[in-house]
């Protein structure tokens, strides 16, 4: 049965061998999935006190760096569309500012927090049984606790882009925002972010890709050519850290890089130079 399947033993182009025999494995297998290219325009700039005070008394504000602490991903079922769910994501965007007191000042370095969220729709079949496993239990009386046979939701993110940062004037109270931020990040900048009046906010805007994807575990037949067994050895760390220091190569393309625009356009059949 399995010969008639995956060859039967033929070489049917799988690196290694031949094929030995088919085998059932049970793997993440990915129903449906998205990407996207988000342009995020005029962010608020969540901050603590310290860093509202530096920003109430700056001119102006430069954009360093825009990195991604946290993504809060929740799934729900699409009513009336069977095997459709809903995939809602919350970006946490760790932002960090330049704040310039006066024209020819050196900046004061503000760190605050921005907050995005969107919705996916994406077909992740269907399932109603509850799945039951084996962790160690200790004895026949111990009981595993069943999940549902729900799909799994993976969000990927490329590292965002830092596009602008302006300062504007705040018209009124702040809002409390409409999300609720976890504790790990609150602790993450050392206290509460400010909700009461200030007469400035920080507004930022950021690119970033993204790929959402809904994937259940499913039991697949695969060809095995054999078990893999490691090709080398391990190696201990030396305990001296100079004799580990010495076994590393310079870095010469760090200091001599010698890949230049004119060697980029040539490589892709532009005219650089002509």
């Amino acid at each position: 049965m399995s010969e008639n399947i995956m060859g039967g033993g033929h070489d049917d182009g799988f690196p290694g061998g031949n094929i030995k025999e088919s085998v059932c494995i049970n793997a993440p297998r990915i129903y449906d999935s998205c990407s996207d290219k988000d342009c995020l325009e005029d962010l608020p700039v969540l901050l603590t006190k310290p860093g509202q005070c530096l920003i109430d008394k700056a001119t102006s504000v430069r954009l360093n760096n825009v990195s991604v602490c946290n993504v809060a991903v929740s799934l729900q079922q699409v009513p009336f569309h069977n095997g459709f769910y809903a995939v809602d994501m919350t970006f946490y965007f760790d932002v960090s500012l330049d704040a310039f007191m006066a024209p020819n000042a050196l900046p004061m370095p503000v760190k605050g927090l921005a907050v995005f969220s969107k919705r996916a729709v994406l077909f992740g079949s269907e399932g109603s049984v509850k799945v039951y496993t084996s962790d160690c239990a200790d004895g026949p009386e111990a009981l595993s606790t069943p999940t549902q046979n729900c799909p799994k939701a993976v969000v990927q993110v490329a590292e965002p882009i830092a596009l602008s940062a302006r300062l504007s004037e705040r018209r009124g109270p702040c809002p409390m925002p409409p999300y609720r931020i976890p504790e790990s990040i609150l602790r993450r900048y050392g206290g509460e972010f400010v909700q009461s009046e200030s007469n400035k906010e920080v507004l930022v805007s950021i690119g970033i890709f993204s790929i959402v994807q809904l994937e259940r575990n499913v039991q697949m037949l695969i060809p095995a050519l054999d078990f893999c067994m490691p090709k080398k050895e391990c190696i201990s760390s030396s305990e001296d850290p100079c004799e580990l220091f010495s076994s590393i190569e310079f870095p010469t393309s760090e200091f001599f890089p010698n890949d230049t625009p004119c060697d980029r356009n040539k490589r892709f059949g532009c005219g650089c130079g002509e």
